[in-house]
């Protein structure tokens, strides 16, 4: 209750000073932007028979965004996605919904931001990765956290150089849905950059679910990007309580490096070891996992980017199995594709 207090003074305290400044108008501007990826596919094999030699092609994402800055201090944006959860199992056609919709107030070196925004999960991660296109960061795909929260978020530097970073948010817990239960959750990232080249960061998460089914999440990673060369290393702990059996942990590590070759071409691969079977493994849309069996997924491939806004990226999944509780190992999976991103601003 005094974290809620002490939250919402601040918040006023803002809006207060900012009612009471007198700044001259400036012009305001606004700017549609999109882009959209997809892939031709092949199983050439799956732990699931009925993949085998599956193939196609599909969109896997559509982004539709209106950028509108107010003033100085004041934006906001709206953003349309298109997509679908695709399971292999019933066609159906890709459905817009609100990925974003936010309102930021810029003061100092801070931003204070309200309504549907990226969490802090994997913000850092996923923009020195680079290939959301190809795949999403671990724990983006194996679902152990989403990439969207209805709430309050605070962020900035913590210093004049900015050294130090910080991004915290209070949440429903919801994703980018409707809230339906008396459960919030709180995030936070801290981040400490040396030199301009490297990024530390530690993270974690509490999820206060119904009952005692809590999640708890923490995860560091070391980040490196140049003009030529970005690579990283992550490690996350997540702890998922239940009410009738064990607690449930999901430990994955991941290290991924992506090295340009010319102008027009770079390649890119990345190793993530999930120490833990998935339960929701096989409804992980466009690459289901077994759900029996802790595993290690490969991705690799080559970018050809012959202008700015356009990339194609040959690339193979390549999904390995350990022997599960019955002793069983499942067939390992290998996807082929080819996937396709283009963009406009």
């Amino acid at each position: 209750m005094l974290n809620r207090l002490l939250f919402i003074l601040f918040s006023l305290s803002l809006l207060i000073n900012t009612l009471g400044q007198d700044k001259k108008e400036e012009e305001s501007s606004g700017k549609f932007s999109g882009y959209m990826f997809g892939d031709y596919y092949y199983f050439f094999k799956d732990h699931k028979p009925g993949l085998n030699d599956q193939r196609g092609i599909w969109f896997r994402r559509i982004y539709f965004t209106y950028d509108y800055k107010i003033n100085s201090s004041f934006s906001t944006r709206l953003r349309l996605e298109m997509s679908n959860e695709f399971n292999f199992e019933e066609a159906t056609t890709m459905i817009p919904f609100v990925k974003d919709a936010w309102f930021k107030y810029k003061f100092s070196n801070q931003a204070l931001i309200i309504g549907i925004s990226p969490t802090p999960t994997f913000q850092i991660m996923e923009k020195i990765w680079g290939y959301r296109a190809v795949e999403k960061t671990p724990l983006d795909l194996q679902r152990m956290a989403s990439s969207r929260d209805f709430g309050l978020a605070l962020k900035g530097k913590l210093d004049e150089k900015g050294m130090f970073k910080y991004n915290i948010m209070f949440s429903n817990g919801s994703s980018n849905k409707q809230e339906i239960d008396k459960g919030k959750s709180g995030l936070l990232s801290l981040a400490f950059y040396p030199v301009k080249e490297f990024v530390i960061e530690v993270y974690g998460d509490y999820a206060d679910h119904e009952g005692s089914t809590d999640w708890y999440t923490l995860q560091a990673f070391l980040g490196y990007k140049t003009k030529t060369v970005r690579a990283g290393i992550m490690y996350a702990d997540q702890t998922r309580q239940s009410e009738d059996v064990e607690d449930q942990k999901m430990r994955v590590a991941s290290l991924f490096i992506v090295g340009e070759v010319s102008e027009q071409f770079s390649l890119f691969g990345r190793a993530d070891r999930n120490f833990d079977p998935n339960p929701q493994g096989d409804d992980i849309p466009f690459i289901p996992f077994d759900p029996t069996a802790s595993n290690i997924f490969f991705v690799g491939g080559v970018d050809w980017h012959p202008v700015k806004q356009v990339r194609f990226m040959p690339n193979v999944e390549f999904v390995k199995y350990d022997e599960n509780d019955d002793g069983i190992t499942p067939v390992s999976d290998i996807i082929g594709r080819i996937t396709f991103f283009w963009g406009f601003n």
